[in-house]
């Protein structure tokens, strides 16, 4: 697993990148703001907004020409935040909300559940659901216009999405252009996974412990491979989080870490990812994320391969040369015939990684691209100089990594926080316990790679405050680590759960792999993986400066890189 992933330690609250938090957002808000930029993003890049343009806008979100002026205002100072276009409910007087939280929620889900539904249902339903339910939590029942004012709030393309269709819904929805046309770098990256055709070894005993997954991204302007993510975890919204971090971010640290004097001068936000319909690149943390930092997805269409032509060619050409490595096991059963992948296999998965990044960085960035008839990192260069594309920046990596990592919503308790059985605790919380509402739930965004500390968001100041372990002596655990856990508790008939038994089971567990006379496969692998994540954090950050070699002007003496365009 590669540093970009990392979160350096800390002790100290973290900035937010946002002045809201994305999941304290209802979804109608969260639509809204969506739909809002949609409008504006045309009239973002001009220097003076004329009036005739705003209240061309105005007319497509139903204001004033005025608000589209605070809009692109609020927008710009936020540095590119969507929850800057979020609505922002004014007071009843005296700092007080005029609707309770728990109103405001009973309406959301009267909504949803009882009037946007095929059968089309009369706004009345909803009405009557939200007062039976408002009486019955003992809370005022709101008035029929603050209801039909909150379904205002709704994207009309949501409405007609679920009552009568995703097809009746086509003109509304925002037509971004072509999927493969870019213009300049970054204006597209697309990202996929793929199984790798080789047989890794654990760290210490060099046997076989099976085939990673990669996550790579490209871009398509340039053909230049962005950021990767190499892990022997399944594909999952972490990991694709990680290769989107790993992206963005700039890479000299993460070359030196791995002792590879080269060049892979890009980082950046990208403007628009495509990917498929997997699930992880459906997860919440990954689309609000996304919208969050203004990153557009684009997921391609079931039965279109003609849409992911690119990434698939730079997996198989990848490919091609991992079938070159010990313990290849090539593309098909009938390829690799009698050759023995397992006995053959040498690489672990921390050398595969430096492989793959010297592969990268001295050979397909550097080979002439038969596609674009030149070398994809002179073509990036040249794209940033000659077409003056700006690309924008992360100033805060630990922020923007955890923007999308998994979220969960837990009520604060006098011990502080309990997750899966695991409590977390600071001083730093003893002020928000004083002042805690029973009925409040935090935001709380959690590492399935280190599950030793949590990030929860200040209900007030929007920052990230790190929590750690209650009991600080408890050892690192990843996710994957803590289900395993609760599969043998449960296998043991075991049902009431607790910190200290699974703890203790974690230490049995450890301990019966480290003891093995004979490791399986299986039983290597688990303890690879947890070396693996361990190792995210004991790395050491490594000075930022790197001298890099240039690319060489002359290409005409550069040997192509095999292949690389060829269509099967």
């Amino acid at each position: 697993m590669e540093s970009t992933g990392e979160i350096p330690d800390g002790d100290q609250p973290l900035p937010s990148t946002f002045d809201s938090d994305t999941a304290t957002l209802s979804e109608e808000v969260w639509a809204l703001a969506r739909d809002r930029y949609h409008v504006i993003e045309p009239l973002l890049g001009m220097a003076s907004l004329p009036v005739k343009d705003a209240q061309t806008a105005a007319r497509k979100l139903g204001c004033s020409w005025r608000t589209i002026y605070r809009l692109v205002t609020r927008y710009r100072e936020s540095g590119g935040l969507l929850s800057s276009l979020a609505e922002r409910y004014p007071s009843g007087g005296k700092g007080k909300p005029r609707l309770s939280p728990d109103a405001d929620r009973i309406i959301s889900e009267a909504l949803r559940k009882h009037y946007l539904k095929k059968q089309k249902p009369n706004l009345q339903v909803a009405v009557t659901e939200v007062r039976r339910r408002c009486v019955e939590a003992g809370i005022s029942v709101p008035a029929r216009n603050t209801i039909r004012n909150r379904l205002a709030l709704l994207s009309q393309r949501e409405i007609i999405t679920k009552r009568e269709g995703t097809e009746a819904a086509r003109p509304f929805t925002p037509n971004h252009g072509p999927y493969l046309n870019a213009t300049r770098p970054l204006e597209l990256i697309m990202m996929d996974h793929t199984l790798v055709d080789i047989i890794i070894v654990d760290e210490k005993e060099r046997q076989s412990i099976g085939r990673p997954w990669l996550t790579v991204a490209i871009d398509v302007f340039s053909r230049c491979i962005v950021g990767f993510c190499l892990s022997l975890d399944a594909p999952s919204a972490v990991s694709v989080g990680l290769c989107l971090t790993h992206a963005a971010l700039e890479k000299e640290d993460f070359l030196q870490r791995l002792g590879i004097d080269g060049l892979w001068p890009i980082s950046g936000k990208p403007e628009a990812i495509q990917v498929d319909c997997a699930p992880e690149f459906k997860s919440e943390a990954l689309t609000r994320g996304c919208e969050q930092h203004g990153i557009r997805i684009q997921w391609r269409r079931v039965g279109a391969p003609n849409l992911n032509g690119i990434i698939e060619r730079l997996i198989g050409t990848l490919m091609k040369e991992v079938h070159a490595l010990p313990g290849t096991t090539f593309s098909n059963i009938r390829e690799r015939g009698k050759y023995d992948s397992d006995a053959k296999a040498t690489l672990t998965l921390a050398e595969l990684e430096k492989w793959l990044t010297l592969c990268i960085v001295g050979r397909y960035h550097l080979d002439v691209h038969d596609g674009i008839t030149e070398p994809p990192l002179a073509r990036y260069r040249r794209g940033i100089s000659e077409l003056k594309s700006t690309l924008t920046q992360i100033s805060n990596k630990r922020s923007f990594l955890i923007d999308f990592l998994p979220l969960y919503r837990r009520v604060l308790q006098r011990d502080g926080f309990v997750i899966d059985h695991i409590h977390y605790f600071s001083m730093a919380l003893s002020t928000w316990i004083a002042n805690r509402k029973p009925e409040t739930k935090f935001i709380i965004r959690r590492d399935p790679r280190d599950l030793s500390r949590i990030y929860v968001l200040h209900p007030k100041e929007k920052q990230y405050l790190e929590v750690p372990y209650r009991t600080l002596g408890r050892p690192t655990i990843t996710l994957w680590e803590h289900r395993e856990c609760m599969r043998r508790l449960q296998a043991r008939g075991i049902r009431e759960v607790d910190e200290i038994v699974l703890f203790k089971t974690l230490d049995e567990m450890r301990s019966l792999i480290k003891d093995s006379s004979k490791k399986t496969k299986q039983t290597r692998r688990k303890e690879a993986r947890h070396d693996a994540a361990v190792a995210i954090w004991k790395a050491d950050q490594p000075p930022t400066c790197l001298k890099s070699k240039a690319v060489p002007e002359d290409v005409s003496s550069i040997k192509p890189f095999s292949e690389i365009e060829e269509w099967t």
